[in-house]
């Protein structure tokens, strides 16, 4: 048996004794399969080509774990740390004893949740390895887990996964896409709301690699659901971040692509 990961996405297969024929998420539309075709990797060939989890410090009580080299997608999880126990967000594709170590030197996690289902990574193994903590899905994308473990929970709506740390469903990437509000000021977005390199700015698509929009009407919900409290910072899934005036940013930003899908700014073209 292996722990089979597709190697686009990364997210975990069942544990069999063949890989699957295909990976669903990356035939879907927001997603892709490489041209060279669904091609299969797994922790155990990861570990033996000496893959591993580096752990960065991105504020206090807010770190990055990223593999090395790149494993799947590539995004960068965080673990976000209160005196309750912490959350493990958008976990990597790849994990292993060491990995699990290191989280649990910064005091394990209580819960593991992601933002949407190219999120999902190695997450049940990441729970396993973590002392068989919950995994969160949404709901409205349950039907995404490729596989399933007891620890897998469902939610939708809104969720205190621990005190001061709001998991809240805001759609748009996927009717499940969702975002953490945490009261110190901070958002984790996924990329359901995707920071942009100038740090001032940020954009928000169906399908990122194949550059499918939203409508202007979801992008003006996301962002009337996410600016509905006050924050301070962003930090998405590739290590891109707003540092300041986010909530701000996400205004602004939202009200540049609806004037681009609406027409506003034709006379610039």
């Amino acid at each position: 048996m292996a722990d089979w990961l597709c190697a686009a996405c990364a997210v975990e297969q069942p544990e069999v004794e063949d890989p699957p024929a295909s990976c669903p998420i990356c035939e879907d539309e927001r997603q892709y399969v490489p041209p060279g075709a669904q091609s299969w990797t797994s922790l155990q060939r990861l570990q033996r080509d000496g893959a591993r989890v580096v752990v960065i410090e991105l504020e206090p009580d807010l770190y990055g774990l990223r593999s090395e080299p790149q494993v799947g997608i590539g995004q960068l999880a965080l673990l976000l740390r209160t005196p309750d126990g912490n959350l493990l967000w958008d976990p990597t594709g790849y994990v292993d004893d060491a990995a699990a170590a290191a989280v649990l030197d910064l005091g394990g996690a209580a819960v593991i949740a992601t933002s949407h289902p190219h999120m999902f990574g190695a997450q049940t193994s990441w729970s396993r390895l973590l002392g068989d903590v919950p995994v969160l899905v949404n709901a409205a994308d349950r039907h995404w887990v490729q596989r399933e473990a007891p620890a897998i929970e469902t939610w939708r709506g809104e969720r205190e996964v621990l005190p001061g740390v709001l998991l809240r469903t805001v759609g748009g990437h996927f009717p499940g896409s969702s975002i953490v509000h945490w009261d110190r000021g901070v958002v984790l977005s996924g990329d359901t709301i995707f920071p942009g390199p100038s740090q001032r700015w940020v954009t928000f698509k169906r399908s990122f690699p194949n550059d499918i929009p939203l409508s202007a009407a979801v992008v003006r919900r996301v962002a009337d659901t996410v600016c509905d409290r006050p924050f301070e910072r962003m930090y998405g899934n590739f290590g891109n971040r707003i540092p300041s005036d986010a909530r701000e940013a996400v205004l602004r930003s939202a009200e540049r692509h609806i004037g681009w899908l609406s027409g506003a700014y034709d006379h610039l073209t």
